[in-house]
Order: structure tokens, then sequence, then C-alpha cells
């Protein structure tokens, strides 16, 4: 799972990259352009911060995934031991 929020993290500071990028440039500006500057701007602002929360969930799934399979792997090792 944590291979998949990686992937939509990274779609997401694309699109956030997009929406900056647009807003330095005269399209925002132009008569009957969807929103002004600011409103690009902001919206690549919050995509990049939607970006990082997932990045970060992905990282904690990770981590955790990681965490148990390690127990998982040392419950199978002391049961191996005791049935000796």
């Amino acid at each position: 799972m944590g291979r998949n929020l990686y992937i939509l993290a990274a779609t997401l500071t694309l699109l956030a990259a997009i929406s900056v990028i647009i807003s330095f440039t005269n399209i925002a500006e132009q008569p009957g352009s969807p929103g002004d500057a600011a409103l690009w701007k902001t919206t690549g602002l919050a995509l990049f911060v939607i970006a990082l929360v997932v990045a970060l969930a992905g990282t904690l799934s990770s981590l955790f995934e990681q965490a148990e399979r390690r127990a998982e792997d040392a419950r199978r090792a002391q049961r191996k031991e005791r049935n000796r």
C-alpha cells in the first residue's frame, strides 16, 4: 500500500507544480481563463500540502508493514526454538 501512496503523492506534486507554473504565466491573466493567479497559487499550495500528508502516510504505512513482518518472523523463530 505504501507504493500506491507514493505514486499518489508524486501525482499530486506534479499537479501542484503545474498549478504554480500556470500562475506565473500569462494564461491565468487572460480574459475568460479559469480563476486568477492567486487562485492557481493557492491550489498549487493546497495540492502540495496534501501530497506531503499522503507521502507521510505512505512512509508510516511502509514502516508499520516492515515492523509487522519482523514481529511475525520473530514469533516464528520463537516457536521453532520452543518446539525443539
